[in-house]
């Protein structure tokens, strides 16, 4: 803060990076779309603007990344962080609102009144949050990092000076009294020397009683002034020109006053504060959250995992979510889920696509209780339609946005597949999902594979078989559990769903 030759050596600090890079967002990719996870974040951007969205398109790329982040979750998850953030995001927009109002400003006079009052809030908002850290127990490095630059910033000569000069100004400014009299069609003001502090009102009314006008101060009544008011302001920088001369030097030595590393912070915090405000509003509702464990020596496992966008659009309709368990033993890569139609096989899918990418966001993941492996990537490809543009049919489809994800050759990914050839011949079928899951098993990926051939449950090692189940009454539980589908369960479903029963059937005809 300031226009001080103080050194800043914090410029890059940052609370989502630790090494404090920059990082590119990433602009397009299949898996938001697929996962519902573009559902989510809109969720979030509602609320808390867009500029949000770029932070939730990119992936840390190391687990000392993700590791640093949810230590970061962590303490801005205590009542006393959180609550002091949101704060200073509240305080932050009134110190914007004046801005704004600055910047319609076209009276020099004027602007620099506005310019102090503007830095003189910036710098309030700082101060507060500061002291509010200072005794909020931080632990992560993150927090106290910034924390650490922050009192840095705030005890620094240039913003000492700065601040000084601020409040000598602003304090000047109050103790500011005039009064205004009309007489014959002429104006005069005369200044007051008042002790205290008081409204115009108050001052007139002592100082000629009765009812009078109560006039607000001009320097800040509006942004545009009325040609009185201008003429109030000329007639007192005339009588008070020492007055006017420190103001017009205290907002020069407080332009640029915002540091890059303070910016960068307004900016970064959001990103926790919104995921923050959106789970609060959800554990509210009845859903769970779990902080993930990150050992890679443990199974990955999760309990009482569920689809987050399908819970957000539910539960305003009032409509039940499944949750479900889940667990790669020892040496397995890839779940191969089958089962009936609608029984819930996608959602699963989804679910467990969203555990990893908030694990390794550094959040809290919509479970009971998880451990999740690191992973550097996600890569998905969910079923799609004929393309009535390029005329290629969905099996061509298909396989034209496969073929880049095969291409890539990314080591260690997760990969989420949902029903691929679905028109092909079932041998044909059969044969490509196998070479699919051989391709992402020797990357060393993890992942899950939809699909309604049986034969893919025993596709190779380290492959596993989920089922879809249904009830006593061949209904849909959207319970996942391990094993094969029964064949004959899928088709009794299918008879259900469409009353093609030999009951039906007879009433029918």
């Amino acid at each position: 803060m300031g226009n001080s030759s103080d050194n800043d050596n914090t410029a890059g600090f940052s609370i989502l990076n630790p090494d404090s890079g920059e990082f590119e967002p990433l602009e397009s990719t299949p898996f938001f779309r697929d996962l519902n996870l573009d559902q989510v974040i809109d969720r979030l951007t509602y609320k808390w603007g867009k500029n949000v969205k770029k932070y939730f398109r990119y992936i840390p790329q190391s687990p000392g990344e993700v590791s640093y982040r949810r230590d970061i979750y962590r303490d801005i998850k205590k009542d006393e962080v959180y609550a002091a953030l949101l704060k200073f995001t509240e305080d932050l927009e009134k110190t914007e609102s004046i801005r704004r109002e600055k910047e319609k400003v076209r009276i020099p006079l004027q602007r620099n009144v506005w310019q102090i009052r503007e830095v003189g809030s910036y710098c309030d908002v700082y101060e507060e949050l500061a002291k509010s850290l200072e005794s909020a127990g931080l632990t992560s490095g993150g927090m106290k990092g910034f924390l650490s630059v922050l009192k840095e910033i705030l005890e620094s000569g240039g913003y000492r000076r700065m601040r000084e000069q601020i409040k000598k100004v602003i304090d000047e400014i109050r103790k500011l009294r005039f009064v205004i009299t009309y007489d014959k069609d002429r104006m005069s003001v005369e200044l007051k020397e008042l002790e205290g502090e008081g409204s115009y009102g108050r001052m007139l009314r002592e100082q000629r009683g009765g009812d009078v006008r109560n006039l607000q101060n001009p320097f800040i009544a509006d942004s545009t002034l009325t040609e009185m008011e201008k003429s109030c302001l000329e007639i007192i920088q005339k009588k008070k020109p020492e007055l006017f001369a420190m103001i017009e030097r205290t907002a020069e030595m407080s332009e640029g006053y915002e540091k890059e590393v303070l910016h960068r912070f307004e900016r970064e915090v959001i990103f926790y504060l919104s995921f923050r405000s959106l789970q609060l509003e959800m554990e509210e509702a009845g859903f769970r959250f779990a902080e993930p464990e990150a050992d890679e020596d443990k199974k990955m496992e999760a309990k009482g995992l569920y689809d987050m966008a399908l819970a957000i659009t539910n539960h305003s309709k009032e409509k039940e979510v499944v949750p479900n368990d889940l667990s790669y033993e020892e040496g397995e890569r890839f779940f191969v889920l089958t089962g009936p139609n609608q029984g819930g096989k996608t959602t699963f899918a989804r679910s467990l696509g969203q555990l990893v990418y908030l694990a390794q966001l550094g959040l809290d993941v919509p479970a009971q209780s998880a451990n999740v492996h690191f992973f550097p990537d996600i890569q998905t490809h969910f079923s799609v339609e004929e393309s009535v543009e390029t005329g290629r049919g969905k099996l061509k489809e298909e396989l034209v946005r496969l073929a880049p994800m095969m291409e890539e050759h990314k080591q260690g990914t997760f990969v989420v597949i949902n029903e691929l050839f679905t028109t092909a011949a079932s041998y044909d079928a059969e044969i490509m999902g196998r070479n699919v899951l051989e391709h992402f098993i020797a990357l060393g990926c993890m992942g899950i594979y939809v699909t309604h051939l049986r034969e893919l449950c025993s596709a190779g090692e380290g492959v596993v078989s989920l089922k879809a189940t249904l009830d006593d009454h061949r209904v849909q539980t959207f319970k996942i559990i391990r094993g094969e589908a029964d064949d004959t369960a899928c088709a009794e479903n299918v008879v259900n769903k469409y009353r093609l029963t030999y009951e039906q059937l007879k009433e029918r005809l």
